[in-house]
């Protein structure tokens, strides 16, 4: 989430690259508070046209070598406040997902989603929103609002990912929370 911050027609030319994204298992979106505050309807059409698969509180089974490994996304834990019928729910995501997946990985722009995912029965649970804290001394105050800032936590039998991402918001600054770019690799135990 929070791929844009800013209306499709203004912001259309910029993101238009992301149309060569080129993935074995598919490309993958979850919406951010920003595509919200940015037209989230329009921003999907948008980033479906593209090649992109916006997941709205729902999942996909992905075949890889010999498993099934569930993907899913759920709609930013805000969203119902812009649309009621985009409120967020692990569980709906998750309904009719094969039981015996190696792995259930959860799409969530924001780190407040980890309990009702530990809860829906979530393996891994891949955030961001938080730039990390961004700046001292906000870094301090972004824990009361989001259970986990940035790196790898875990919360019951779930692992939360938060990313500290690549940008910021409101002042253009960062500091003492480094850009990151994360790869995931998951091995079998």
């Amino acid at each position: 989430g929070d791929l844009v911050d800013g209306n499709v027609p203004q912001l259309a030319v910029h993101v238009a690259p992301l149309s060569r994204l080129r993935s074995r298992h598919g490309t993958y979106f979850v919406t951010g508070n920003h595509e919200y505050y940015s037209g989230a309807q329009a921003w999907t059409r948008e980033f479906e046209r593209l090649g992109m698969r916006v997941l709205t509180n729902e999942h996909v089974v992905l075949m890889h070598r010999d498993h099934q490994i569930v993907v899913a996304g759920v709609t930013d834990y805000s969203a119902h406040h812009f649309d009621p019928r985009h409120r967020s729910d692990p569980s709906v995501a998750l309904h009719g997902a094969p039981a015996s997946a190696a792995v259930k990985i959860l799409l969530a722009h924001q780190p407040r989603s980890a309990e009702a995912a530990a809860e829906a029965g979530f393996d891994l649970q891949l955030s961001g929103h938080t730039h990390g804290g961004q700046f001292w001394p906000w870094n301090h105050f972004v824990r009361f609002q989001q259970p986990f800032t940035a790196g790898l936590n875990r919360l019951k039998n779930l692992w939360v990912y938060t990313s500290r991402g690549t940008g910021y918001w409101g002042p253009p600054m960062r500091f003492g929370a480094p850009s990151e770019i994360t790869r995931i690799r998951l091995v079998p135990d």
